[in-house]
């Protein structure tokens, strides 16, 4: 079956120029834009419409500027010197200035306009004669991007607005947001129509019912705790997301990877582990393609056409710190520490010695010739990062099934939990607790952004944990000599984390153009 990336160079100019080139959601929809009723026709059409949505430049600058600094320097996985607004992150001082959160807020709602464009283009042009599954399934590809997207502005925000018809705001343009219980309903609303109209097979690269199932269970749980700050959760949501990860892990037929190592590689791109991933190609443009290896360590011997790394990234003492011996497979495939040999970068020359203090491995690909790509470029990598992955799911799953509990020896819960850990080649456990979730959840899926995540969903229902455990953190880069670890200067004095720390200013340039921002949300349901 053919790659995604097939069709996607050739419909995404033709989504640019009908979403046009948006640099805020308020902004208006263009006038000469090509017209839907000479698209939309049939259902390769549909398909070329949502090969669109998973990657191009909505996606290439979230991905370059917020991805690892949200989910990674947020919440103490890592740590960026000399870009002032990624030590704001570290030491808790965002300002609504910030152009990391800026950009966070603008890719997802520019994602978020493409993905309206098409599943109202499809309602409103697509013919009767195209198949209603084909029309159903083609719109939940997209109803599953803008539930993630939603999702994803959930989290960091809490109330913003919804907008399902970006063509409305030539009217109205001033939006009120809306309570946060009713975004993760309309993202919870979004990934279930997915759940129901996705295939549980596709092409490589394209979600299915099982992505939106995952999904679907993060979400559940993580708003299981919304309101609920006396630390026990809603047990509705619990159970619901119980139920879809539980599908996932037992009915899908997917497996993990073998090779922890593997999953990160291009020639495992949008392997079984795979549930959402962006899908890039080589010779993208400035923000529009896949620029996570300029935050390689390396130097012009592993990086594509002799361009070395600009942007250095290094794990924190406290990240360092957690992997054990016995766990050092996830962490050589994470973070690269002086002596680590990789075989696969530069393998042309016999591989790659790592011969700096610490610095980033994960998403570290290698040259042209390490993957096949004679015209990659250092901000066009090849590599398929996933956002969602079967462990993932393993590990909400034994969440979900945590529950309220203070420890829980289930034996559903703690077989999802030791797939990972014997994927890894850790020992099993016999029981586990929400610090032994979140530490697995942390080391399994350190640099994917998603500990912050993680971080806020504790919030909810347990504030005074989650401070502790930011407020505990050694937000520092450090040097290794004879096996002594020896802490660098910090980025920035970090404020001590509070309650407030875990929800950000709307960026002051929306305010601006849309002064209800700055009023209480309202209700959407």
């Amino acid at each position: 079956m053919r790659s995604i990336l097939d069709k996607l160079i050739v419909f995404l100019l033709i989504t640019i120029a009908m979403t046009g080139c948006s640099k805020s959601f308020l902004d208006r929809p263009s006038e000469s834009q090509i017209s839907a009723d000479n698209f939309y026709q049939t259902s390769n059409d549909l398909r070329l419409a949502t090969a669109a949505l998973y990657a191009g430049s909505p996606w290439g600058d979230w991905n370059y500027t917020c991805y690892l600094p949200v989910g990674e320097v947020l919440s103490g996985n890592m740590a960026v010197g000399y870009w002032g607004d990624a030590v704001q992150l570290n030491t808790f001082t965002v300002t609504g200035l910030n152009e990391i959160m800026i950009s966070n807020w603008k890719g997802m709602y520019n994602i978020i306009a493409q993905c309206n464009v098409t599943i109202n283009s499809i309602a409103q042009k697509a013919p009767a004669s195209i198949p209603d599954k084909d029309k159903n399934a083609a719109s939940a590809e997209a109803r599953f991007i803008r539930g993630f997207a939603y999702y994803n502005l959930a989290v960091l925000w809490g109330a913003v607005p919804i907008i399902e018809d970006n063509t409305k705001l030539i009217e109205n343009p001033l939006v009120n947001r809306i309570k946060t219980e009713d975004v993760y309903k309309f993202a919870i609303n979004d990934l279930t129509f997915a759940a129901e109209n996705l295939p549980t097979s596709d092409a490589a690269g394209r979600v299915t019912t099982w992505s939106a199932q995952g999904m679907l269970s993060k979400v559940y749980l993580t708003a299981a705790g919304l309101n609920h700050d006396g630390g026990t959760r809603d047990q509705a949501y619990l159970d619901s997301a119980r139920k879809y990860a539980g599908n996932v892990c037992k009915n899908s037929g997917l497996a993990l990877v073998t090779n922890y190592a593997d999953i990160f590689k291009t020639q495992f791109n949008d392997n079984s582990e795979s549930l959402f991933a962006l899908q890039w190609a080589a010779g993208a443009t400035w923000l529009e393609g896949n620029m996570l290896q300029i935050y390689s360590p390396g130097g012009t011997e592993i990086s594509a056409n002799g361009q070395a790394g600009w942007f250095g990234i290094r794990p924190t003492i406290d990240m360092y710190q957690l992997y054990t011996t016995a766990d050092s497979m996830r962490r050589k495939a994470t973070f690269m520490i002086n002596g680590d040999y990789y075989p696969e970068l530069n393998a042309a020359g016999g591989g790659y010695k790592y011969t700096g203090d610490c610095g980033l491995k994960k998403h570290i690909i290698g040259t042209n010739k390490d993957n096949n790509a004679p015209t990659m470029t250092l901000t066009s990598s090849t590599e398929h990062n996933a956002l969602l992955r079967l462990a993932d799911v393993y590990l909400i799953y034994a969440e979900s099934i945590l529950g309220n509990n203070g420890s829980n020896a289930d034996g559903e819960a703690l077989l999802y939990f030791n797939k990972v850990r014997a994927r890894a080649g850790i020992a099993p456990a016999s029981m586990i607790d929400i610090d032994t979730l979140i530490n697995e959840r942390r080391i399994e899926l350190a640099a994917e952004g998603q500990y912050w995540i993680d971080l806020v969903r504790l919030s909810y229902y347990n504030p005074a944990k989650a401070i502790s455990k930011l407020n505990g953190e050694q937000r520092v880069t450090f040097s290794i000599s004879n096996g002594v670890v020896t802490a660098a200067d910090p980025y920035g004095d970090v404020t001590p984390a509070t309650i407030q720390s875990f929800s950000f200013p709307i960026p002051s340039s929306e305010i601006t153009a849309n002064p209800k921002l700055s009023e209480p949300p309202v209700s959407y349901y």
